[in-house]
């Protein structure tokens, strides 16, 4: 017996999800678990299964998995293939057993997390969500799910989660160095930060203040503890860190959010409107980045290198070219290892 398999601590990471095949049924029945979950659409139940069934359900499952179609791969769904393949990369490298779980779909957080409980020395488990920043759709819905597993089954293990890492000097490094080679080869005229859109509401919600985000001029300039819990303000440091880290200057860049969904407020600017006005202003060869994921997916490689690229070159614009995500990247790897190994000392981690 290995001493992974008598080890008293696991690691288990978790990512949004996917459907099973690009097919409608598929695809209705991951957007029935994905959007009837209160921390995505954060209405009463009655209200949100009256949306989803009546507005979303008929119509969109067909149009996703056409999308989804367009991206899948021989061995799956984009987000789930790359995501194991970051574990397979991991592995050998961790000290610990370490698991891959999806919030929505399969391999799910309950299964994973079941079989890494069958060690019955296993004492302790560090539950990283691989979202380098902090939303109630994405970190506390995983979170809560974790919660809900242990006491269901009466799991006798602490959880430490890994607290957003969305300026972690290292993070932020391999961010850089993923995109180095996009950025040395000078044919750019401008890079945008794509950012995953939230509605407003959502930031309002997430502020232990009731009175700062979105409710103050300059909102994330001003220090505040909302900013622990505020999407908004830890993106704007994401671009802060990695246009100091790769020497940007400005002008050569700018941020916006996408994937909108309904009739919210969402934030601004969008993505959409952000590529018609820079091909209006006469960017030619633009580049795009999107941090808020660390996996490539539907939303990267769908809707930014396709329909992303399509919208630009109508407006004007002659190449968009989409950095990947830092999906397997060795400096990523390297970084997941180090928490891996060591997430005792982990100071950006908090225990459940």
């Amino acid at each position: 017996m290995s001493n992974k398999e008598i080890s008293d601590k696991a690691v288990l990471l978790a990512n949004l999800g996917s459907p099973e095949a690009p097919e409608t049924g598929a695809v209705r029945r991951y957007l029935n678990q994905f959007l009837m979950d209160p921390y995505v659409i954060q209405l009463p139940w009655p209200l949100r299964r009256l949306i989803v069934s009546l507005f979303v359900l008929p119509r969109r499952p067909a149009q996703s998995a056409h999308a989804y179609a367009s991206v899948w791969r021989e061995d799956g769904s984009p987000l789930v293939a790359l995501s194991k393949q970051l574990l397979a990369a991991l592995q050998p490298q961790v000290n610990v057993p370490v698991a891959l779980a999806m919030r929505y779909g399969q391999p799910s957080i309950e299964s994973e997390l079941l079989k890494l409980a069958q060690n019955p020395k296993l004492r302790e488990v560090l539950f990283i969500p691989l979202y380098p920043h902090y939303a109630d759709s994405t970190v506390t819905t995983s979170v809560e799910e974790v919660k809900r597993v242990v006491l269901k089954h009466k799991l006798d293990i602490r959880i430490k989660v890994l607290e957003p890492f969305y300026q972690h000097p290292n993070y932020i490094r391999a961010l850089v160095a993923s995109a180095q080679p996009y950025l040395a080869d000078k044919k750019h005229d401008h890079i945008l930060f794509s950012y995953h859109g939230l509605p407003e509401s959502h930031l309002k919600v997430a502020d232990p203040t009731l009175a700062h985000c979105l409710q103050q001029d300059n909102c994330c300039e001003r220090p505040s503890e909302a900013h622990a819990t505020c999407y908004r303000h830890q993106v704007f440091k994401t671009t802060e860190a990695f246009v100091q880290l790769a020497g940007l200057q400005e002008g050569e860049y700018s941020q916006a959010f996408q994937s909108r969904l309904g009739r919210n407020k969402w934030l601004e600017p969008s993505t959409e409107n952000s590529l018609r006005e820079l091909a209006g202003k006469g960017v030619k060869n633009l580049l795009v980045i999107c941090p808020a994921f660390v996996t490539d997916c539907l939303e990267t490689l769908e809707e930014i290198e396709m329909q992303g690229q399509q919208l630009f070159k109508e407006a004007g614009g002659e190449s968009l070219t989409l950095i990947p995500c830092l999906n397997s990247h060795p400096e990523w790897v390297k970084l997941l290892v180090s928490w891996s190994n060591d997430f005792t000392n982990i100071l950006a981690a908090k225990n459940l």
